[in-house]
């Protein structure tokens, strides 16, 4: 889960199916029918050209570079391209043509992918960008050139200030900077910015060197965020305020490692490491809602949640390699088995498989299952579907190209379809589809390549692909639609 962008440290499958499970476990049942046990050719149920439509031609013949950062201020798209020779540009569109133009161009040495990090914090903007006066720095943007500027050097000069993880707070950025301490040692301090120079502002300097995890949680107006020392494993909170940064509880006497949060928007879980236990918690930011649900003796990893049950996925043996799923309940313990997926590929030393993305629409949980190889590119990348039971567990389509590696993004639309990328041939490339739950009602959104960087910004959703002539394209499609004839009807 909580898939992440292309900056990380800067803020910014099958056949039949085998049940296996921890010792002593019963399995509860197998998925449903896989994708080769429906006759339905998914290909041939494409959308009719027109229900996907460019919204503008953004980079020229030849582009090679980054385009992306789709990021929704209020009803305004902004995005990113990113040139490796000729620099960047922000821009900004209200999805038309016309609307859809450059609001800033920063030069910059070739290689740069810039600006990175895009949060919106109300009608503005904010990002990161460096420049050989200021080094790396927090910016802003109105959406205009004249309003598109550094807001302060906090490291002066042509240094970098090590920044990371911008949030939304109260309607302020949050976001941690790193403190240099020695060579090879940084503490971190937590800083706010309301878009001025003198509203940009250290909260609190933590004195000492300390392990701030990456993973963080927005719980109601609150950002959420881990220490993990010799001393201790808390829990702290900040509402943008000196005052409103506190620890919130003490999670473990020992260092631990947090392993995995939920998503933006899902119930707010995270996953401890300690030791051979691995704690599977709950938080509503306060001391008394944060508790304990189970722990498991292996690794496991959040899938999601659905009604009053968090899902769960592990490895099932070394031996087999196999996606073990299991579930507890929110309110505390209840760990059940539900389903083993196949990995036909088990036998090979490095095909381990996880889960790249997952998303919620409607009562069922999609995710996408990734198993690895020691090559750039995975073995394998199916679509799956889940809505608690083993019977409701089901492949929806099987990649036969991997060439582009990882790049298979999810989206919900919110409107009870689900958009993602996938290869129907052997051949490739990545298109964009659509399912609403079953193999049945599912099909090609448009015939073009490479869908990153879903967003929505009111009744559309806009993505980023390539068309026919190899040039990146802006795209929408209306977040509701129906598409092909005879397809509409979504799975309850």
């Amino acid at each position: 889960m909580n898939a992440r962008n292309w900056s990380t440290l800067l803020w910014f499958g099958l056949a039949g199916v085998g049940c296996g499970g921890l010792q002593g476990d019963e399995p509860t049942g197998e998925p449903a029918a896989t994708l080769e046990e429906d006759s339905r050719e998914v290909g041939a149920q494409a959308c009719p050209p027109g229900v996907a439509s460019r919204v503008a031609d953004i980079t020229p013949p030849g582009f090679v570079g980054f385009m992306g950062e789709l990021t929704n201020v209020q009803g305004t798209l902004f995005f990113v391209t990113s040139a490796f020779d000729t620099g960047s540009v922000l821009w900004r569109s209200n999805g038309t043509e016309a609307g859809t133009v450059p609001v800033k161009v920063f030069p910059g040495p070739p290689g740069v992918y810039q600006p990175t990090n895009l949060v919106a914090v109300g009608n503005r903007l904010f990002f990161q960008v460096r420049t050989p006066d200021t080094g790396m720095e927090p910016w802003i943007s109105d959406g205009t050139e004249s309003g598109t500027h550094l807001i302060k050097d906090i490291t002066p000069g042509a240094a970098d200030s090590i920044l990371e993880d911008g949030y939304e707070v109260n309607g302020r950025l949050v976001f941690f900077r790193w403190v240099p301490v020695s060579s090879s040692e940084a503490r971190p301090e937590l800083w706010r910015s309301d878009g001025t120079a003198a509203g940009t502002l250290r909260v609190r300097s933590f004195s000492t060197v300390r392990n701030l995890s990456y993973y963080k949680l927005k719980v109601g107006n609150a950002l959420l965020f881990f220490f993990s020392e010799e001393t201790g494993t808390t829990l702290w909170r900040t509402d943008s305020t000196l005052a409103g940064t506190t620890v919130v509880k003490q999670l473990d006497a020992g260092s631990t490692f947090v392993r995995d949060v939920s998503s933006p928007g899902e119930v707010p879980l995270f996953i401890l490491d300690d030791g051979p236990n691995h704690e599977v918690w709950r938080t509503d930011g306060t001391a008394t809602g944060t508790v304990r649900l189970d722990s498991f003796g292996k690794p496991v990893d959040l899938l999601g949640a659905l009604g009053a049950y968090v899902y769960l996925t592990s490895v099932d043996s070394p031996v087999t390699k196999r996606l073990r799923i299991d579930r507890l309940s929110l309110s505390g313990g209840g760990k059940t088995h539900i389903t083993t997926l196949p990995n036909p590929y088990g036998a090979g030393e490095y095909a381990y498989p996880s889960v790249r993305t997952s998303v919620v629409s409607g009562g069922d949980l999609y995710f996408s299952m990734v198993i690895q190889s020691d090559a750039p590119v995975p073995e394998n990348v199916s679509l799956w579907a889940m809505n608690g039971t083993a019977a409701g567990t089901r492949m929806l389509f099987n990649n036969l190209y991997v060439e582009y590696g990882y790049r298979y993004p999810l989206f919900a639309t919110g409107t009870g379809q689900v958009l993602f990328g996938g290869d129907s041939s052997e051949n490739g490339p990545t298109r964009p589809y659509f399912t609403r739950g079953s193999v049945a009602t599912q099909g090609q959104l448009a015939d073009i390549s490479l869908p990153d960087s879903f967003t929505r910004v009111g009744h559309r959703i806009f993505f980023t692909a390539v068309d026919a002539s190899d040039e990146g394209q802006l795209w929408s499609v209306p977040a509701s639609f129906s598409c092909p004839p005879g397809l509409t009807e979504a799975r309850e």
